[in-house]
């Protein structure tokens, strides 16, 4: 209830926070947070090493993804159409066994991102590891 003075004429409220229940609930909150924060366990984050980051891919195949949503794939500067079904067997039969062979998808920026998915997708599910993304910046 707010308090009330008698100075002067008439009858005026006073308007005043009671600060006290927010200290309250503030020392309330302080002790909570200090009694679960050493309860927390940080996590674990598995970042690659530095040898493994600085190894260079031993051969690059591009999968380009042009304007009509056509495949190709460049590898050796030899460049082969492909489709959808038939682009994770072409590329792992260019790759071979070599586990150091990156993958690289190019698209155009008018291609549906959907089919830049169904690429990568069909790429992982053929056990290819190494599959990134070209990005080129506008000028």
């Amino acid at each position: 209830m707010p308090a009330v003075s008698s100075r002067g004429r008439g009858r005026r409220t006073i308007a005043e926070i009671n600060m006290v229940p927010f200290i309250d609930v503030m020392l309330v909150l302080l002790i909570i947070f200090m009694v679960t924060a050493p309860m927390i366990t940080p996590s674990m984050v598995d970042l690659p090493s530095v040898g493994k980051a600085a190894k260079q891919p031993d051969q690059v195949v591009q999968v380009v993804i042009q304007k009509d949503e056509r495949l190709e794939l460049v590898s050796n500067g030899k460049t082969d159409s492909a489709t959808l079904a038939s682009v994770a067997p072409s590329v792992k039969r260019l790759v071979g066994d070599s586990e150091n062979t990156a993958v690289v998808i190019s698209a155009d920026r008018t291609v549906k991102y959907e089919t830049v998915v169904q690429v990568m997708d069909s790429l992982q599910r053929a056990g290819i590891s190494r599959v990134g993304l070209s990005v080129q910046l506008a000028p």
